[in-house]
């Protein structure tokens, strides 16, 4: 897959999208859709794609690694205007990840795939793509989806080469990136439709889509470190730890593992 593979036209003609850019480089997908907002009507949802991020983000401090021949994109859009509740804004990342996971999921038949909560996709045990969700002033969200395409692994720096995982060292990929937003996409707006009618619904596939069931997690919660058995994600898209303390519920926070 190459630069040419994004046909902006087509994203246009065949998604929900008012606006699309597509760049060589940036330093992040998120920082431009951040911009593109400004001039962005707020009805309107706007796609930036970037062949290569310099200083793509994660959540909190970390950074997101981005390889030639990955898919680094950022959506804008007002999720009021899609009837999404406000107290529900904390499920869109994984209204996001399960729309990444239902994407791929014909072309990883044969393996193991699901995400970690709140904003991970894992195969097999490994990364395989990152959400990072950013609330702009106005109320519009940037939801920034990096995601491992072409295997280039062996460019990852060292801490990474085992972590990662890519569609194309999993699987054959017929496809081109423009058809892999397109899948997502498709994806992604009965979620925001479901998000809006009923969350609960949203969070309980989730819950079933969760790799970390039974696993002992450790979250920061930014005030300190709780530890606890995952017992799943609950119908407000809380993650569920069975602790030494008894049964806590988290809405925020960073899994440490």
């Amino acid at each position: 897959m190459s630069s040419d593979d994004l046909d902006i036209d087509r994203l246009l003609r065949e998604t929900p999208l008012a606006r699309a850019e597509h760049h060589a480089t940036l330093t992040s997908t998120n920082d431009r859709a951040r911009e593109l907002a400004a001039v962005l009507p707020r009805d309107e949802a706007a796609l930036v794609v970037a062949d290569q991020q310099t200083a793509g983000r994660g959540r909190g401090a970390n950074r997101w690694w981005t390889s030639t021949g990955s898919l680094a994109c950022s959506l804008v859009l007002d999720p009021a205007t899609l009837g999404i509740d406000r107290a529900s804004f904390p499920l869109i990342s994984l209204a996001t990840a399960l729309a990444i996971v239902d994407s791929v999921r014909p072309l990883l038949a044969e393996h193991q795939l699901g995400m970690h909560w709140p904003n991970d996709v894992f195969a097999n045990g490994r990364k395989l793509s990152g959400i990072l969700v950013e609330v702009l002033p106005d109320g519009r969200h940037v939801i920034g989806v990096g995601l491992n395409v072409l295997d280039r692994s062996a460019e990852a720096p060292a801490e990474l080469r085992d972590r990662v995982a890519s569609l194309g060292a999993l699987a054959e990929l017929p496809q081109t990136r423009t058809d892999l937003l397109i899948g997502l996409l498709a994806e992604l707006w009965p979620n925001f439709v479901q998000l809006a009618a009923n969350p609960a619904k949203l969070a309980q596939r989730a819950d079933q889509c969760c790799l970390q069931h039974g696993r002992t997690l450790t979250i920061n919660t930014g005030q300190k470190h709780v530890s606890g058995r995952c017992v799943g994600i609950a119908d407000d898209g809380a993650l569920m730890l069975e602790t030494d303390h008894g049964p806590q519920k988290f809405y925020s926070g960073a899994l440490i593992h």
